[in-house]
């Protein structure tokens, strides 16, 4: 058993071709088939050499990983929150304004990570390139939840909050605004721009989920483990660590993966910066209240109400087809948190759209080193139409 998976490890490392030149692997054929060679014409006498290389092969990626994680720890890099006026809040809940001329434009992120990921540094984010390309934006910062949102299910957060930051942004502008989600902020959007059709001038969605069995259900035991913590009676918000070991899970491998790339950046480089930058994201996480851990844990995902038409919003159905207003849709091709057969289902029920694909993951789509070529620039171009 434990040479099986020695010999899994070792068909993708650098050990390989060293174990090759030994002797020890036929280097030929698939992954699987060198690996069934490999035990049948592995010795007794060789397991020694073997195990060796094996060894010596994960304390290097150990090493690497370890050194990865200091170098993170150790760099001077710190964001600095862009310039905002607060256009109106709502217990945790703010509407942070960039000012600026331009056409007003609401921007909703998810629940499950901080807003800043729409305005990112180093150098320019989202929000503050829209402002300097004659966008006013807009960003709603739902914040972790205190006392009053620790209570709150989506109907409050797309009902209400939602409802209250459109009307601000409405009265701002003297009329209706564009209005962006991001991930389950799309679901949110949607769901805001169907139930205050008045106040929408047009709809942007990015790596927006629908179809929620699209993946095969690769998230079903984890999910069902989770859901059962928020379905506790009086059950308290789940902690990020919860919430970030659920994203960990769908690739097990990238953290260490990225930490042992990390180790080999020049730490002055600015896709060193770029680097800290996200994981100082990653790991800014907040809560998610138990209402709303549910809602998505047990009616997106486990039921897959939004594709089967069950998905209801302060007792309205949320149907994409009824959108009047036109619709920009992202899917990224690489995004492995958000399936694109499942974003693709929701751009299939828009009567309106138009559809972009950026080769992208979920998070490099919005701030990755090809975002402003892949996302940014068409975006733009969509807003300045509806101007």
């Amino acid at each position: 058993m434990h040479l099986a998976l020695s010999a899994g490890v070792l068909m993708s490392s650098p050990a390989a071709s060293l174990a090759a030149r030994n002797g020890l692997i036929p280097w030929k054929g698939p992954p699987a088939r060198r690996a069934a060679r490999l035990l049948a014409d592995v010795d007794e006498s060789a397991t020694e050499r073997f195990a060796a290389l094996v060894g010596a092969e994960a304390g290097a990626r150990l090493g690497a990983f370890v050194a990865g994680v200091r170098a993170w720890h150790d760099h001077p890099y710190v964001r600095k929150p862009a310039a905002t006026t607060i256009l109106w809040q709502d217990g945790s809940s703010r509407l942070l304004d960039y000012g600026g001329s331009g056409l007003p434009f609401l921007l909703v992120p998810s629940l499950v990570n901080r807003s800043y990921i729409l305005d990112l540094g180093p150098g320019d984010g989202l929000c503050a390139w829209l402002r300097g390309n004659g966008v006013r934006p807009l960003l709603l910062d739902w914040g972790p939840p205190a006392a009053t949102e620790a209570s709150f299910g989506l109907d409050a957060y797309a009902g209400r909050r939602l409802t209250a930051a459109l009307e601000a942004s409405d009265s701002l502008a003297g009329g209706p605004v564009p209005l962006l989600g991001y991930c389950m902020g799309g679901l949110l959007a949607l769901a805001g721009a169907l139930s205050s059709p008045g106040r929408v001038r047009g709809l942007a969605l990015l790596a927006t989920p629908w179809d929620f069995h699209a993946d095969g259900g690769q998230w079903n035991g984890p999910l069902a483990s989770v859901a059962a913590l928020a379905s506790r009676p009086g059950a308290p918000p789940l902690p990020v660590d919860v919430v970030q070991a659920l994203f960990a899970s769908i690739q097990p491998g990238l953290i260490e993966a990225k930490f042992r790339m990390f180790a080999g950046l020049d730490p002055a480089s600015e896709r060193a910066r770029a680097f800290v930058a996200l994981e100082d994201w990653v790991n800014d996480g907040v809560e998610l209240a138990a209402p709303v851990a549910r809602d998505c844990l047990v009616g997106w995902y486990r039921d897959n109400r939004p594709a089967r038409g069950r998905w209801t919003v302060c007792g309205e159905t949320v149907e994409p087809e009824r959108l009047a207003c036109p619709a920009f849709v992202a899917l990224p091709g690489r995004d492995r948190v958000v399936p694109p057969a499942s974003a693709a289902a929701l751009a299939a029920l828009l009567a309106e759209a138009s559809v972009v694909e950026p080769r992208a993951g979920h998070v490099g789509m919005v701030v990755g080193r090809r975002a402003r070529d892949s996302l940014w620039e068409p975006l733009l171009a969509w807003l300045k139409a509806l101007a």
